[in-house]
């Protein structure tokens, strides 16, 4: 778990970072990147997932749905998002449009982890 509201996006051997992502107001919980390592998708304590360009450093567009803190977020290859939270759902969106399937109900406890199998 990240103890901060911002993320620092560098090359490991580079030693110094190439951007700060700044926007969450909140702890972030989970990070995941897309597969073509485009965008960045940051889930946080604020109750949101930000959607962050790794190749400008620039907020795209933040998600807003979840009435908890959101602990999980996966990546699907068909452009959907999974994120799960701890008001015991899990979302689906889309990444292209960021639209917001229905949301899957039914967990008995929070949901603090999503992971996606090939």
């Amino acid at each position: 778990m990240l103890l901060t509201t911002q993320l620092n996006y560098g090359i490991c051997t580079a030693k110094k970072n190439i951007f700060t992502f700044k926007g969450h107001t909140k702890e972030i919980n989970a990070i995941a990147v897309t597969p073509d390592a485009r965008r960045m998708i940051s889930a946080a304590s604020d109750n949101t997932l930000k959607v962050w360009s790794l190749l400008s450093g620039d907020e795209l567009f933040s998600l807003q749905g979840h009435t908890d803190s959101v602990y999980a977020v996966a990546v699907l290859p068909d452009g959907r998002l999974i994120s799960g939270s701890d008001d015991f759902t899990l979302k689906v969106w889309s990444l292209d449009t960021s639209v917001e399937f229905p949301t899957l109900i039914g967990h008995t406890n929070k949901v603090n982890a999503a992971v996606v199998l090939p």
